[in-house]
């Protein structure tokens, strides 16, 4: 948490709010939330850089910067993962920090009104309570993203493609699907979705899976993430807020309550050390 649909509504919301936007500083108080590089080369590095994109990657928030003339030509990438419980918003650069606000970046523009050439400024804050969360400042995206497998949304991930390579690998399929080597985004509540959507049991071995199981869970997947982004993701505790994809859950966090199918009460089991919701009737171990 937040998982794929959160972190693309995160990145759709900042973006209208980031691009034109020139960093004047970065106030890092917490010196861990830096992964790359030093923290005294990020400061450096980021000052006078102006934003020119906003995006995602698996659960990665990617801010494209503009070149500055003595880098030469090489371009930047803010890339942010906000692990389980970091927030990314703007506010007012004059608030002042709160305990957790870990790094914030003081952002300027043009005021579009009142006295010309007046500088409006804001603030790019980056909370975090629990500090899992980390941000790189690099030219080299591949890095940090080369080890994820395909978007759920990319050309490369088709019915075909999930077949293979649920069959080429041994494993439980819930945890497989949890691994962002293997699909890219998924998260704990959008796999439980999925399973009950494909009528798979998630300890259901991959390599048992046939073309016709596959193919019902890449339908389940797109179909659970759109509908989560439609929602604006999930808000399911203090770490992420706005979200109401919550109110429409089919098992996650359901446990003992009718199943939306059959009517069987709704399960919880722990697999690998993860919290699962299934429906005994819907998605049978066979």
């Amino acid at each position: 948490m937040p998982e794929l649909p959160e972190v693309e509504t995160i990145a759709r919301a900042l973006g209208p709010e980031l691009i034109g936007k020139t960093i004047l500083d970065a106030n890092v108080r917490w010196a861990r939330t830096v992964a790359v590089p030093s923290v005294r080369k990020f400061k450096e590095l980021v000052k006078g850089q102006v934003v020119t994109g906003v995006s995602r990657r698996a659960k990665y928030l990617i801010v494209q910067l503009q070149p500055l003339p003595e880098s030469h030509g090489v371009t930047y990438n803010l890339m942010i993962h906000l692990r389980m419980s970091g927030d990314l918003f703007i506010r007012d650069s004059k608030i002042k920090p709160g305990k957790h606000d870990h790094l914030i970046f003081t952002l300027a523009s043009l005021h579009s009104k009142g006295k010309r050439g007046a500088v409006k400024e804001s603030a790019l804050v980056f909370s975090d309570t629990r500090k899992f969360g980390r941000v790189w400042l690099t030219a080299n995206t591949e890095a940090v993203l080369g080890r994820l497998g395909p978007e759920p949304f990319g050309d490369e991930f088709t019915p075909q493609w999930l077949y293979q390579n649920l069959n080429s690998r041994h494993r439980q399929l819930k945890p497989l699907l949890l691994d962002q080597s293997f699909i890219a985004g998924l998260g704990n509540i959008y796999t439980d979705e999925c399973l009950h959507i494909a009528k798979l049991h998630p300890l259901a071995l991959s390599n048992t899976l046939k073309p016709k199981h596959a193919e019902a869970l890449y339908k389940a997947i797109r179909a659970v993430l759109e509908e989560g982004i439609r929602w604006n993701g999930a808000s399911i505790d203090w770490a992420y807020r706005g979200g109401e994809y919550q109110n429409h859950f089919r098992v996650y966090d359901r446990a003992g309550k009718a199943c939306p199918v059959c009517g069987r009460k709704i399960q919880k089991l722990v697999i690998g050390q993860r919290g699962t919701h299934i429906c005994p009737n819907c998605q049978k171990l066979r």
